[in-house]
């Protein structure tokens, strides 16, 4: 059973946080014309691109404009959109470089006479690496949300109402935003979907957990450590959502490694004996993690422009509680039964203790020197 812990955190060591890919798509109905602008990270955009032809490092001028016909090649397809039967093609094209190497798609559809709806389907989600969301919000002409949706591989496709007639869309306010309300609860659920699937392939916020649990000796203590890192990260990620206090990733990010190592090292020089006062540790680490589950709404453009961020922001952050639960459920027994086990203790805490700071450091130094 110890090997196999041993072979698990080893794996540990080589995997990346947060590998659930988040791209964002706004769209702007004004008049007769639909304008999505696409938004892809640096490591989503590199798979867009010829393997040979991507490029290493931080994108330079240079290299961007090196590879910019490729991505001009590559945006049409980006987005499939249809209306009564026929596929429109883009009448404008345009790929930017941003701050940060993200790599921003302008496509321009002119919308056919006599169209009463648009059918968007986001052909390249299947091609990204799995688990790749992608967040739509369509605005209409008065600014009034018209449609919004969280897209995967499985589910790419959604539909805009149009107004019988573009004249008339100073009239019809009031249906968009009825049309926004019927997308209310799929997007409950996707949002709740895509918190479980952050808190389970954030192997560091997890490893932090399990540090932290492993030398747990009764269940009053592990609640109570439970409890407050849900109450620390769910804060944080309330006021970074709403612009209250912000972090830069930059430094939240090796802050959370940080957290690890040090939960590692206290582990070891306690050498598997519970820690007095380990809830308020908790809770002051708990309110870093918080940070990094912000930036995934951040990244989802969650509150900009006028969008709503109760629904977003209550599911997503259920989501993430019960997928921390649903994790402690499995790894609390296993825990637990070992623990009755005087050699666990006395050899088998310090060494998982031992590797849980060795991936700290190794992604402590993968988002700072090696960055």
């Amino acid at each position: 059973m110890l090997r196999r812990f041993f072979l698990l955190f080893l794996c540990g060591l080589t995997a990346r946080a947060h590998v659930v890919g988040i791209s964002t798509a706004q769209g702007s109905m004004s008049g007769e014309s639909l304008e999505l602008v696409i938004g892809f990270a640096p490591n989503d955009a590199q798979q867009l691109i010829k393997p040979e032809d991507r490029p290493t490092g931080k994108w330079s001028p240079e290299a961007f404009d090196a590879i910019k016909p490729q991505l001009l090649w590559v945006a049409p397809q980006l987005w499939e959109v249809t209306a009564r039967g026929e596929k429109l093609k883009p009448s404008g094209v345009r790929v930017e470089l941003l701050p940060g190497d993200n790599v921003s798609f302008h496509l321009l559809f002119v919308r056919p006479i006599g169209a009463d709806k648009l059918i968007l389907r986001a052909t390249k989600l299947g091609e990204l690496p799995p688990g790749h969301r992608e967040f739509v919000i369509i605005g209409g002409a008065d600014g009034v949300t018209v449609a919004k949706k969280l897209l995967s591989a499985q589910d790419d496709t959604m539909e805009i109402p149009l107004p019988p007639d573009p004249a008339m869309a100073a009239s019809a306010r009031s249906r968009p935003a009825e049309k926004a309300g019927n997308g209310n609860a799929p997007a409950f659920w996707s949002f709740l979907r895509l918190g479980v699937e952050h808190i389970w392939t954030g192997y560091d916020h997890l490893l932090f957990l399990f540090a932290l649990l492993v030398v747990c000796r009764s269940f009053r203590s592990i609640v109570k450590i439970i409890t407050c890192f849900t109450l620390a990260h769910s804060t944080t990620l309330v006021l970074a959502t709403l612009k209250i206090v912000s972090l830069p990733s930059g430094i939240a990010e090796p802050a959370i490694a940080a957290s690890i190592v040090y939960v590692g090292v206290e582990n070891l020089l306690r050498r598997g004996a519970e820690p007095q006062g380990r809830w308020a540790l908790t809770f002051g680490f708990g309110l870093l993690h918080g940070f990094s589950f912000a930036s995934v709404l951040r990244e989802l453009g969650v509150g900009e422009n006028g969008t709503s961020i109760a629904m977003p922001l209550f599911s997503f952050n259920a989501g993430v509680e019960i997928g921390q639960i649903a994790i402690a459920a499995v790894v609390l027994p296993v825990v637990w039964r070992l623990r009755q086990n005087e050699k666990f203790v006395a050899r088998g805490v310090p060494a998982l203790s031992a590797l849980v700071a060795a991936a700290g450091l190794y992604w402590f130094l993968e988002r700072t020197i090696f960055a």
